[in-house]
C-alpha cells in the first residue's frame, strides 16, 4: 500500500510548526476555502503518483482518509470524484464540513450544493464509507447533523463511536481500525 499524504493546509508557504530559515508560516484562508483548494489540486496529486509509482489505477485500488481538516478534505475529494475510491475514511470531521457553518442559513446552502453529489458518490457504488469521532469532539455535533443528512438520502455509511474528543489516541484506534478493511 502507497500511503500519500499532501499537506492539507494549501494556502501555507508551510506546515503549520515548521518553519523555515526563522519564517513562522502564517495561517491563512477559512475551513470551506481550504478544502476547496485541496479539491482543485488533487488531479495532480494523483497524476503526480500514478506517473511515479507503480499503482493500479482502478477505483477498487483506491482509499482515502483523513482526520480533522483532512477528513473533510477527504469527503469534498471523493464526492468530487466519485468514481475514484472505493473506501473513503472520515475520522473526527463531519462529513458534511458545511455542518460547521455559523448560521442555519449557511448550513442548509452549503448542504443544498453538497448532497447531489453524495447521491451521485452513492449511485457510483463504494465499498464502504467509515466514519468515527469521540462522543466529546468538538466536531462530535457536526458529524452527527451530518449523519442525519446523510440517512435522509439512504447514503450507507458505518458509523464508530469512541470516547474522549479530538485527539492523536482516538485517531490511531481509527487508523487500526478501519486500515484492515482497505482492499477485501
Amino acid at each position: 500500500m502507497i500511503v500519500v499524504m499532501p499537506n492539507g493546509h494549501t494556502q501555507n508557504v508551510a506546515a503549520v510548526g515548521e518553519s523555515y530559515r526563522h519564517y513562522r508560516p502564517q495561517m491563512g484562508g477559512g475551513q470551506r476555502q481550504a478544502v476547496a483548494s485541496m479539491e482543485d489540486s488533487f488531479e495532480d496529486i494523483l497524476k503526480f503518483v500514478e506517473n511515479n509509482y507503480r499503482v493500479k489505477k482502478d477505483k477498487a485500488n483506491r482509499a482515502i482518509a483523513g482526520l480533522s481538516m483532512g477528513g473533510m478534505h477527504s469527503t469534498a475529494i471523493s464526492a468530487q470524484y466519485p468514481k475514484t475510491f472505493n473506501y473513503i475514511g472520515v475520522f473526527s470531521a463531519p462529513p458534511i464540513a458545511s455542518m460547521m457553518a455559523r448560521s442555519e442559513s449557511e448550513r442548509a446552502k452549503y448542504a443544498e450544493e453538497f448532497m447531489p453529489k453524495l447521491e451521485l458518490q452513492q449511485k457510483n457504488g463504494f465499498k464502504l464509507y467509515w466514519i468515527a469521532c469521540g462522543a466529546t469532539d468538538f466536531l462530535y455535533q457536526g458529524v452527527k447533523d451530518s449523519m442525519k443528512k446523510m440517512d435522509e438520502i439512504g447514503f450507507n455509511y458505518t458509523y464508530r463511536e469512541s470516547g474522549e474528543g479530538h485527539i492523536w489516541k482516538n485517531w490511531r484506534i481509527y487508523l487500526s481500525e478501519f486500515a484492515p478493511m482497505l482492499f477485501k
